[in-house]
């Protein structure tokens, strides 16, 4: 089957909350998915909006993947960064390359832009897609813990 990728836009609201749901379930997470239709087009599209999303479709138009990710900034390299939040494909086209093709975007992306990295996170347990990363030249960065503040926790520390 042959795949096109483009840039995601307002009218992808929709399919990309549903692929973020999709994802949150396999991640059994999605009790923690507070993203709406309106609240995805408002953060990816709106004005100010630092984030961007990329569609993987069928030569059909039918939606097979996508990637949302956004600039990050390395002090020690004094460069941008590229970071991917989020990369999905659906059950069905899984196997494919789909997830390659759009990492392999996303890194011409990168050096389009001249970003001097390409990061994202794995959960330990998600095999599937250690091994298309590894299988990429990916490494693990395992020196660094990620640390996260939210919630109520994020409110109270900000009220000092």
């Amino acid at each position: 089957m042959a795949y096109r990728i483009r840039p995601a836009s307002v009218d992808d609201a929709a399919v990309i909350l549903r692929f973020i749901r999709e994802l949150a379930d396999y991640e059994k997470a999605l009790h923690e998915v507070a993203a709406t239709e309106e609240s995805i087009a408002a953060s990816l599209f709106g004005e100010g909006s630092v984030s961007r999303a990329t569609i993987c479709e069928t030569e059909d138009g039918e939606p097979a993947g996508s990637a949302v990710w956004f600039k990050t900034y390395s002090t020690w390299q004094a460069r941008n960064g590229l970071y991917l939040e989020d990369l999905y494909v659906t059950p069905d086209h899984r196997g494919a390359g789909v997830g390659k093709m759009l990492l392999r975007h996303l890194a011409r992306t990168a050096l389009d832009e001249g970003c001097a990295r390409f990061e994202w996170s794995v959960l330990d347990w998600n095999t599937p897609a250690i091994r298309v990363y590894d299988a990429i030249g990916a490494e693990p960065k395992p020196e660094w813990v990620r640390y996260r503040l939210d919630g109520e926790k994020l409110r109270q520390f900000a009220a000092g």
